[in-house]
């Protein structure tokens, strides 16, 4: 995918699977098991285009469209200058 990180040089990565959190807006979509290769020294995670993309339109589809997500989840939300 990449030949180095861009952040920090590191030429070794590893293929895993994460969860990774798409915002557009002030509206969330959570992935999980997104494949993507992951910098063994700094952690920064590449995403093949195609990937983001399936996840894009997965998105439209769920805010647009009216498809049913597997699972919601309820998040609260604070303001920091009133915590």
């Amino acid at each position: 995918m990449t030949n180095a990180c861009s952040f920090c040089g590191n030429k070794n990565f590893t293929s895993k699977r994460v969860q990774y959190k798409y915002r557009h807006n002030s509206q969330f979509l959570v992935v999980n098991n997104v494949p993507c290769e992951e910098c063994e020294y700094c952690g920064e995670q590449y995403f093949e285009a195609e990937t983001l993309k399936k996840i894009e339109k997965n998105y439209t589809e769920i805010y647009s469209r009216g498809k049913t997500a597997k699972k919601q989840i309820k998040v609260p939300i604070e303001e920091f200058t009133e915590i």
